[in-house]
C-alpha cells in the first residue's frame, strides 16, 4: 500500500508540475541559455578580428592614434567582463555588459569612417577581407541578439502570466533582463559619411602690388 501510494503521489506532482507551467519555465530557460550562448559566441568572433585590423588601419594610419586607442580599450573592456550564463539573471551586469559591447561597436564605426580617407588602406587586399568578416560578424550578431530578445520575451511572459507566475515565485525564477530598444537602434543604424560635399578651398589673398 506505501509502494502505491507513492507512485500515486509521485504521478500527481508530476501532473501538477506540467499543469503549473514549471516544464515550460524550465525549457524556455534552456532556450535562453542556448541563445546567450550563440550572442556570446558571435561577439568573441567580432573581438577577436580587433588586433588584426587594428594593426592593418595603423600600418597606413597611424596618425589616428585617438581612434586606435578607443578600439583597443574597448576591447580590453569587453574581455574584461566574463559573459557566463549566470549573467542573464544578473540585470547589474548584464547592462555592463551591454555597454561595454555597444562601446566597441562606436569605436569601430569611427575606424571604419576614418579608414574610408585612406585609399591606399582601403584598396589593401588584407583590410578588405577583415572589413567583409566584420560586417559578416555583424549580420550575425543581429540575429542572435534577435533570437536571444524573443527567448527572454516568451520567458518573461510565462513568468508574468497566471498562473505560472505562482511556480515561477515559488522556484524563484524571475524575469530576466534584456537587451534596450534604445541599444537596438544605435547597433541597427550605420554610421552616415558623406564623402560628396567637400569643404570649400581657404580664400587665398591675392598678392600686394609690387612697389616701382
Amino acid at each position: 500500500m506505501l509502494r502505491k501510494l507513492a507512485a500515486l503521489l509521485a504521478a500527481f506532482a508530476v501532473m501538477s508540475l506540467a499543469g503549473c507551467g514549471y516544464n515550460d519555465l524550465q525549457r524556455q530557460d534552456e532556450g535562453i541559455k542556448a541563445a546567450w550562448s550563440e550572442v556570446v559566441n558571435q561577439y568573441q568572433r567580432r573581438a577577436d578580428l580587433v588586433p588584426n585590423l587594428v594593426n592593418t588601419v595603423k600600418g597606413y594610419a597611424a596618425q589616428e592614434a585617438d581612434v586606435l586607442t578607443a578600439v583597443t580599450n574597448a576591447r580590453a573592456n569587453v574581455g574584461a567582463i566574463k559573459a557566463t550564463p549566470e549573467l542573464v539573471n544578473d540585470p547589474a551586469a548584464f547592462a555592463k555588459f551591454q555597454a561595454a559591447q555597444s562601446q566597441l561597436t562606436s569605436a569601430l564605426s569611427r575606424l571604419l569612417v576614418v579608414a574610408e580617407n585612406y585609399p591606399n588602406l582601403k584598396s589593401d587586399a588584407l583590410f578588405r577581407d577583415l572589413q567583409s568578416q566584420l560586417e559578416g560578424t555583424e549580420n550575425r550578431i543581429t540575429v542572435a541578439r534577435k533570437r536571444y530578445i524573443d527567448a527572454v520575451q516568451t520567458f518573461n511572459s510565462t513568468v508574468r502570466s497566471f498562473p505560472t507566475n505562482l511556480t515561477a515565485m515559488l522556484f524563484k525564477m524571475e524575469v530576466k533582463p534584456n537587451f534596450t530598444v534604445e541599444n537596438e537602434a544605435a547597433i541597427s543604424t550605420p554610421p552616415k559619411v558623406d564623402f560628396g560635399k567637400n569643404p570649400a578651398p581657404p580664400v587665398v589673398p591675392p598678392p600686394a602690388p609690387k612697389s616701382p
